[in-house]
């Protein structure tokens, strides 16, 4: 293996001194045209690369921001580290990913490792263990070290730091609107994750659309639990024994396995019952019939929370400057219900 050329062996090559090809290297204005383009073509012939080991000790930023994702298998979390990686690869900067798989433990041993001087920021989700725990003490203490954090989707108000949210009960209010606004007014609610505050919001969205359309909530029609487990017997038995014209999913799980329980029921979707789901994701879009649901740009979330922690590493942004930013959100209509024309 051909040993990587270093600054010193090309100034002696070139016989200038380590000083000049480092700011000939960097572009900088103190170096003449022709001894800078001399210098860099030189580099370039002989395949020379920075040693960025080197250059973090030295400008004691790494150029490196650390990213936690609570599930990879977990369409909109694919999608935010999508728009993630499309920022920093723009401004130079590189990422590592780690995934927590809602492990409080594995979240807590991740964040220590990489902000041991591996990166210079992070972009994170919270776990689910974390949030059921209440313990934010590993997101405390990195900040107390002035290392900047942006918290997307799962936040905390006990976390003071940037974050980038969807309006969560704006969104699900608008969602089950659509729902009335197709004569539906049974309509039920189904949830598989109920620990995790967001769907909580979301929850709150749907009742505050039926107190405004005078609907009494029917506790009969609304299905909340943690996981998957007895849900199909669950709605089943809902379906059983309630009149429902309407529902509207929380999460894209229950919106996937709830079409499959109407569709075994031979039940015609949308003439006998429509269905409004949330995450605009692959289950939604290829599901039979394709659901409705509410599209929360998860691409725009990754993309704002990267340039907002660039942002502050680059020195833009004050570290004591915090902001939470919220992403718009639409309903993007399928064949899961009847068809309004209406603006979301």
């Amino acid at each position: 293996m051909t040993k990587r050329i270093t600054i010193k062996q090309i100034a002696q090559a070139l016989h200038v001194s380590i000083s000049t090809v480092s700011k000939a290297l960097n572009d900088s204005y103190e170096i003449s045209d022709e001894t800078k383009s001399k210098i860099q073509e030189y580099a370039k012939l002989h395949k020379y690369k920075p040693n960025t080991l080197a250059l973090s000790l030295q400008n004691k930023k790494t150029k490196t921001i650390g990213i936690i994702i609570p599930n990879i298998l977990t369409y909109y979390f694919a999608r935010v580290l999508r728009g993630i990686e499309k920022v920093t690869t723009e401004k130079g900067y590189n990422i590592i990913t780690c995934i927590t798989n809602e492990s409080y433990k594995k979240e807590v041993d991740t964040m220590e490792m990489l902000s041991n001087g591996t990166i210079d920021g992070f972009i994170a989700c919270i776990s689910v263990e974390t949030l059921k725990m209440e313990n934010f003490d590993h997101f405390h203490d990195i900040l107390e070290e002035e290392t900047p954090i942006v918290l997307y989707d799962r936040v905390h108000k006990d976390i003071n730091c940037d974050k980038v949210v969807t309006d969560n009960v704006k969104s699900a209010y608008k969602a089950t609107r659509y729902l009335m606004k197709s004569d539906c007014r049974n309509i039920a609610l189904i949830s598989i994750s109920e620990g995790l505050n967001i769907n909580k919001f979301r929850v709150k969205g749907y009742l505050k659309a039926l107190e405004k359309y005078g609907v009494e909530p029917n506790e009969d029609l609304i299905i909340r639990q943690e996981g998957e487990e007895n849900l199909t017997e669950r709605i089943n038995k809902m379906l059983d024994n309630n009149k429902v014209d309407g529902i509207f999913t929380v999460d894209e799980v229950s919106g996937a396995l709830t079409t499959q329980v109407l569709n075994k029921r031979g039940i015609k979707i949308p003439e006998e019952i429509s269905i409004v789901g949330f995450t605009n994701g692959i289950l939604s879009r290829y599901g039979s019939p394709p659901l409705t649901s509410v599209n929360r740009f998860a691409h725009t979330t990754g993309e704002v929370a990267a340039t907002r922690l660039i942002d502050k590493l680059e020195g833009k942004i004050k570290f004591d400057d915090i902001k939470t930013e919220i992403i718009r959100t639409e309903l993007v209509e399928r064949e899961s219900t009847k068809n309004l024309f209406i603006k979301f």
